[in-house]
């Protein structure tokens, strides 16, 4: 006599009623055998399924809701091939420390070893590249290694989790009665030790000259309200990382950003707000050689990385600000505008901001970079959510946008990975619905996730995207150069055809598209686009700029 099912609950079940009772809302991935049922089962639930076109790009959509939720963003792909090009946003997670949770189907545990569909060793390739990476034992653990995955996700310093999902755990069924909802996940949040405080705060109250360093990190710890005190109370110049600005508004006075190198090499006691010591920073390299260092650092591991720490203090942001409030008495000079430290800051920054205006007035046409992103920026609301993506693109972009609020800028981070564009954006309309999320991205970058633009079209996701589109990689060719170039076989490996149509792609899938030449078209295009009710795609055509030797303000000499 066959056995009942129809009370049982499969493994697709268990797993969507396990991300349900975790919190979540929403799932980003592919379908595809074998997860297509998992799919289905957090649909059933309630939870909202982003399905992508690339996996590459679901992964950085995760990705990025993490960084945004402070929860791990979800992730679902299929095996093999899936679980591969998702590991793009697994080592982005993981280096820039957003909690997210990858879920992979996988082949017949059965059938391991046999050659089977896209059988691939999943569990052992994510490992390295993640916090934990497991199969539940059986059917019935599905919750447990869920709960475990959100954990180490989210616990200490964030990163990523890989559950593996074997295609006979999804299909198979078990008794309800036997099936155990884990505890929901609940992060844990200490203090630094009392006494490196007060260390830390003799080294503030004695400096002549001090920075405060504001970094990604304490956008993620949602530190804003406590680093926006601390900087009100001890008056210090401050200098933002590309995606701490705004945790501090722009428009501070202290904002030492125009006058960043000065502020570097000035500065006689540096404090670290949840930013590491690496590339972004030159790796300490331009650092006053005198300076001490104060670290606050969620992970003790990257505390001294690159430059020793005079005073270490572990612990979670927000409230080891707290604690240097409560103790530092006061402004670190009488009066601010006294000091040398702080009046020669604002005087390059005065300096700086006349030579960037001169940037933005440029006539020229084809435009620069400079004039294209001015035409935008005046144009754009305060409350704008800006991804960035590409490398002049988002190299210049970052001296030019200013940010009133926090995790309102998002670009390739510490990873510095191209294609991130389109994934971030669907993921930051998703969770910023009210507001305008526009993703500047250059025509290179553009080509890794174009095809995104249909996701969003789908999904009703009024986004705008604007590509910078100077023919090519870092530099492009005018066409004439570039005909040339052809015909004899030579033209340089960052070549990319001239003038194309990108604003077509977004007509192709149901949105709206503008082909822009001037500063006066462009400042239409983006009016516009922000009347608009759907996606909106404006080709921005600026100068190619021509063969040259690459340099970036950020490149270590």
């Amino acid at each position: 006599m066959s056995s009942d099912n129809s009370n049982k609950l499969t493994g697709a079940q268990i797993l969507a009623k396990s991300l349900k009772h975790q919190g979540v809302t929403v799932v980003f991935g592919i379908v595809g055998i074998p997860v297509v049922d998992v799919a289905e089962a957090i649909q059933a639930e309630g939870i909202r399924f982003i399905s992508f076109r690339n996996e590459q790009s679901c992964s950085y959509a995760a990705s990025a809701w993490g960084f945004l939720n402070q929860k791990p963003g979800v992730c679902l792909v299929v095996s093999g091939p899936g679980v591969v090009h998702a590991l793009a946003g697994i080592i982005n997670s993981q280096v820039n420390t957003w909690p997210l949770v990858l879920i992979g189907g996988s082949c017949e545990t059965q059938l391991e070893g046999s050659g089977a569909f896209q059988e691939c060793l999943q569990v052992e390739m994510c490992r390295p590249y993640t916090k934990l990476s497991a199969r539940p034992p059986g059917i019935g653990q599905i919750p447990a290694v869920i709960e475990r995955a959100f954990r180490y996700s989210v616990v200490g310093r964030p990163g990523a989790a890989y559950v593996d999902l074997p295609a006979d755990y999804i299909q198979g069924s078990v008794e309800p009665s036997t099936v155990v909802m884990a505890p929901v996940v609940r992060n844990t949040f200490a203090q630094a030790d009392p006494e490196d405080i007060k260390r830390a705060v003799d080294l503030l109250k004695n400096a002549k000259s001090p920075l405060v360093i504001v970094g990604k990190g304490a956008a993620y710890a949602r530190a804003e309200i406590e680093i926006r005190e601390f900087i009100e109370k001890y008056q210090a110049p401050f200098l933002p990382t590309p995606m701490g600005k705004g945790v501090v508004p722009d428009g501070h006075p202290r904002n030492a950003s125009s006058a960043r190198t000065n502020s570097l090499k000035g500065a006689d006691v540096i404090l670290l707000l949840g930013a590491r010591v690496n590339w972004i920073l030159h790796f300490g390299k331009r650092f006053n050689p005198q300076a001490k260092i104060i670290q606050v650092d969620v992970c003790p591991e990257e505390i001294g990385v690159n430059t020793p720490a005079e005073v270490a203090l572990q612990g979670h942001l927000p409230l080891v600000v707290q604690q240097l409030i409560d103790s530092i008495p006061g402004p670190f000079v009488a009066d601010p505008q006294d000091n040398k430290f702080v009046v020669s800051l604002a005087r390059h920054s005065a300096a700086n901001a006349v030579k960037q205006e001169a940037k933005y007035l440029n006539d020229a046409l084809p435009m620069s970079y400079h004039r294209a992103f001015y035409e935008i920026k005046r144009k754009l609301p305060e409350d704008i959510v800006l991804i960035s993506e590409g490398a002049n693109t988002m190299d210049i972009a970052r001296t030019v946008y200013d940010f009133q609020l926090p995790r309102r800028r998002l670009d390739c981070a510490t990873f510095a990975n191209m294609g991130v564009g389109m994934g971030f954006a669907i993921a930051a309309q998703l969770y910023y619905p009210e507001s305008h999320v526009v993703a500047i991205v250059g025509d290179s970058a553009f080509g890794f996730s174009a095809m995104e633009l249909e996701t969003a079209v789908r999904c009703h996701l009024p986004l705008i995207v604007i590509v910078i589109n100077n023919n090519g990689i870092y530099f492009g060719l005018e066409k004439d150069e570039y005909d040339v170039l052809e015909k004899q076989g030579k033209l340089p490996a960052t070549a990319l055809r001239p003038d194309i149509r990108y604003e077509m792609f977004a007509e192709a899938v149901g949105g709206r598209g503008h082909l822009v030449k001037t500063p006066e078209e462009l400042a239409s295009a983006v009016e516009q686009a922000l009347e608009y009710k759907g996606l909106s795609l404006i080709n921005c055509l600026i100068a190619p700029g021509g063969y040259q030797k690459l340099d970036f303000a950020w490149m270590s000499k």
